[in-house]
């Protein structure tokens, strides 16, 4: 007597499982962003920048210049941060997107490992991977793929990073929004000399946070100063000119600024 089921055999099932896995296999992988071939100098970005002229920091050793499609960062291969981003919004472009469940921490393969953070550095650090420019940002989905890059990343305080961070993120979006014009944003880190540092790759940890916000049409410029501590609250911003004085740079070209 003969019997027949309508179970496919263990054959077929294994076999399909093993057609499941080769074709989500590359799905995955395809969920990091290719930053390869994006240009590595300000001289192929200089629209993230009022006057398209970036800021002169004072020179020092393993600088290097990142180009992403909505930012640009200025990384320090000493810190293993961006010592500053640089971004250009209007109402037109910010955010209104969602953060898509594939957006996934990546490091940055045009860095050179000797540089750069890995994901391993901020795991059981105590602080979060905090985004220079924010993805809440981004106008298009490989933008905010992209911002996930630890390049654009900070080490910051958790409370810091999800409340009084946040908040000056979201306020500086709003006024994007009602602005007429371009809104160009500085957002940098600043380290005390004896900055505490995180990981096997040693990556340090910001002493203060500032966020640079300026009008192209009103030439108008302030500045968002934050210590990186869960205790820090959203206060009045200072102006440009106490930014500079607190930072030693120039953060802006000076025919940008009113007279």
């Amino acid at each position: 007597m003969s019997f027949s089921s309508d179970r496919p055999p263990l054959r077929a099932l294994l076999l399909g499982a093993l057609f499941l896995l080769a074709a989500t296999a590359p799905a995955r992988a395809s969920a990091l962003p290719d930053v390869s071939r994006l240009p590595r100098s300000f001289s192929q970005c200089p629209g993230f920048f009022a006057g398209q002229r970036p800021p002169a920091l004072a020179p020092r050793q393993r600088l290097r210049e990142l180009c992403y499609d909505s930012f640009a960062v200025l990384h320090s291969g000493d810190t293993r941060t961006p010592l500053f981003v640089a971004q250009r919004l209007s109402r037109d472009t910010v955010g209104g997107l969602r953060r898509q469940k594939s957006d996934r921490f990546f490091a940055d393969a045009r860095l050179p490992r000797s540089e750069r953070a890995e994901l391993e550095d901020y795991k059981r650090s105590g602080y979060s991977r905090g985004h220079m420019a924010p993805s809440g940002d981004m106008s298009s989905e490989a933008a905010m793929a992209q911002s996930f890059s630890l390049a654009n990343m900070v080490p910051q305080s958790m409370r810091h990073n999800s409340g009084a961070w946040a908040r000056i993120e979201e306020d500086t979006r709003r006024y994007v929004q009602r602005a007429r014009g371009d809104v160009f944003v500085i957002t940098g880190a600043v380290f005390a000399a004896d900055a505490p540092r995180i990981g096997v790759n040693g990556v340090q940890v910001p002493s203060h946070l500032f966020k640079l916000v300026y009008d192209s049409q009103t030439q108008r410029a302030w500045a968002h100063w934050q210590a990186n501590r869960d205790e820090e609250r959203a206060g009045p911003p200072i102006s440009y000119q106490e930014l500079v004085r607190r930072t030693g740079t120039q953060w802006l070209p000076q025919q940008a600024l009113q007279h």
